[in-house]
């Protein structure tokens, strides 16, 4: 993977929105928002079936949140990633780490044919702990 676009995606000025966070504290969208939050960045919960996590407000979609996200980070199926990027397409979103185990050839070649920046196969919460030696 790209040290350098991973460097870039992980800047600390970066907004980020992890798109399929759980209540449930044992999944990885609950643990990739939570790394993040307690890292020191800017990160907005979204789960269209959920209203809070750990009495943060938990957002239904992109286009509900108060200001645009630098990187969104796709911890979902393969095709619920798909009908995301869509979304962060027309919300002109170009960074997204899409969280091993939610990615698909089709939304890779959806990110190259559409110029967004994706981050795939590698966790964000590890590539952070790299990156910052934490």
């Amino acid at each position: 993977m790209n040290e350098k676009l991973i460097k870039k995606f992980l800047r600390k000025e970066n907004i980020f929105a992890v798109v399929g966070v759980s209540r449930d504290k044992k999944k990885y969208g609950y643990k990739v928002y939570k790394n993040l939050k307690e890292a020191g960045y800017k990160v907005y919960p979204i789960n269209p079936n959920c209203d809070e996590i750990d009495g943060d407000r938990c957002y239904h979609f992109i286009g509900e949140l108060p200001e645009k996200p630098d990187v969104v980070d796709i911890v979902v199926p393969p095709a619920v990633t798909e009908k995301i990027l869509i979304k962060c397409k027309e919300f002109g979103i170009r960074k997204v780490w899409v969280q091993p185990g939610s990615e698909s050839k089709k939304a890779l070649k959806f990110c190259k044919k559409n110029n967004i920046e994706v981050i795939c196969n590698v966790c964000v919460m590890v590539e952070r702990e790299k990156a910052f030696k934490v």
